[in-house]
């Protein structure tokens, strides 16, 4: 082959490499700009739901809202003296509490269990599996589920179908996030404290536990996070009432049912109510989620 036909190949494919990475450049910039584009529309919606929410959220918020509970509207008499939200913050706070203190140490367990005992077994892949999918379900699901389980039989709506339902929401978050803190430990770990001659159970708890602790913690908070804002399951279950109560073998209020109420009932005094509900849910989870985060970056 003679040199001038090298050169025409090197030249063919020195052109052939050029056009390549224009091409390649090209789609690039094009991948990138629509990139930019999806989170500036995202950040656009984003933006204006905060901006709405601040701005009749915050016009609505007063201490009246906070320390009163429901009353009738007051529309159209500025001599009334409106309600607020004290009931449907106390029972959010039962809610969301004692479905915690349920949820967690079962989630815990579970976790500690396929991330310990059950790695590659049959039986761990398949609660594995019920698990992910438990925790991608509608929450509708769940409460119809506890409507047909407890709701009907105990003969009316309660507080602790409520609690019921929100922390099997809260099982599956801690499960997975356990599970994901407890495999990110090196095996070495455990191999030096079994060496040791302690038993797994002992290293479980005081190593495992120990160094995963934030990124539990995370989970657990994140779990809070989600079901302090869930309506569809409590509709179903506590179904909300407008008085303080603390009865969990009757109706209990909520802010989200407190909320989806007042929003429905027409009135521009209620409605406003509902607006301030709405922001304090917003900075509830918003305040959940920076600390979990917080801890999340201190784990790494």
């Amino acid at each position: 082959m003679s040199v001038t036909t090298l050169q025409q190949f090197a030249a063919r494919d020195a052109g052939a490499a050029r056009a390549l990475g224009r091409r390649r450049s090209l789609i690039d910039r094009l991948v990138t700009a629509l990139c930019l584009l999806a989170t500036v529309v995202g950040l656009f919606f984003l933006a204006s739901i905060l901006a709405t929410l601040l701005w009749r959220g915050l016009g609505a918020l007063d201490w009246t809202v906070l320390s009163n509970e429901f009353r009738p509207t007051t529309y159209g008499d500025d001599t009334l003296q409106k309600g607020g939200l004290l009931h449907a913050i106390i029972g959010s706070l039962i809610h969301v509490g004692l479905a915690t203190l349920i949820g967690t140490p079962v989630g815990l367990l579970v976790g500690t269990y396929l991330a310990e005992y059950a790695r590659n077994s049959a039986f761990g892949n398949a609660v594995r599996f019920v698990s992910d999918i438990l925790l991608s379900a509608p929450s509708i699901l769940i409460g119809l589920f506890i409507y047909q389980l407890v709701v009907l039989p105990m003969g009316g709506f309660s507080g602790f179908a409520g609690v019921l339902a929100l922390a099997i929401i809260v099982v599956p978050v801690v499960v997975r996030t356990t599970e994901d803190m407890l495999q990110l430990i090196p095996n070495t770990l455990r191999e030096a404290v079994i060496a040791l001659g302690a038993p797994k159970w002992r290293m479980i708890v005081l190593v495992c536990y120990k160094a995963a602790l934030s990124g539990i913690v995370t989970g657990v908070l994140l779990a809070v996070a989600r079901i302090a804002g869930e309506t569809a399951p409590l509709l179903l279950t506590s179904f909300g009432n407008n008085v303080i109560s603390t009865d969990l073998g009757s109706a209990m209020a909520s802010l989200p049912i407190a909320i989806y109420q007042q929003a429905n009932s027409g009135f521009p005094d209620l409605i406003a109510i509902a607006w301030a509900g709405a922001l304090l849910v917003t900075l509830g989870v918003l305040a959940i989620n920076i600390v979990a985060r917080l801890l999340l970056r201190r784990k790494s």
